[in-house]
Order: C-alpha cells, then sequence, then structure tokens
C-alpha cells in the first residue's frame, strides 16, 4: 500500500501526527511551522511536510 502524497488537515493529518488537536495543527499552520497546500478550497499537508515538521521538534527537544 503505498503512502498519498497530500493528507487533509483535518482528520489524516490530525491522526498521523499522533492524534495532535485541530485546533493546534492550525495554530501550527498559522505560525508557520507546517505548511500548507492549497487546491481550490481544500487545505492540505504533503506527507514530506508531516515527516519535515516531526524531524524538527526532534531537533528542536535536543538541542533544547
Amino acid at each position: 500500500m503505498t503512502t498519498p502524497l497530500l493528507h487533509p488537515v483535518y482528520p489524516d493529518a490530525s491522526t498521523l501526527l499522533g492524534g495532535m488537536s485541530r485546533s493546534k495543527l492550525y495554530t501550527e499552520i498559522k505560525s508557520g511551522a507546517i505548511n500548507v497546500v492549497r487546491v481550490g478550497r481544500r487545505t492540505y499537508i504533503a506527507h514530506s511536510e508531516l515527516e519535515r515538521y516531526v524531524a524538527s521538534l526532534s531537533t528542536a527537544t535536543v538541542s533544547a
């Protein structure tokens, strides 16, 4: 089974991020921590962006 390249913000991306709440996810998007792709009126997050975001969290924790 292949992984989709784009995930809807809610519920898919939220679930992939371990159940991050919808409001927290949108806060991260608004702050620029997570970049989105807009297709028409829909908002998606690229799978590679989710991986980049998680990697940035782990490096931020190590350096803190």
